[in-house]
């Protein structure tokens, strides 16, 4: 499941970097603190790796 904003995009990257201790949990808020207690590494990495291109800044745009 790709994302479908480039908000959404960088808040699976900063979850899937938490989720592989390369950030503090911590340091997460918002929708990225939701993704890491809400998906599996696989999904974030699914989600972060989506191309930005075409994409709108928020998912409302």
């Amino acid at each position: 499941m790709p994302a479908k904003s480039k908000a959404q995009q960088k808040a699976a990257g900063a979850a899937l970097a938490a989720k592989r201790g390369e950030t503090n949990v911590s340091e997460l808020t918002g929708s990225s603190k939701e993704m890491y207690d809400s998906m599996s590494e696989k999904e974030l990495e699914e989600f972060a790796s989506t191309q930005r291109k075409g994409k709108p800044e928020k998912k409302g745009d």
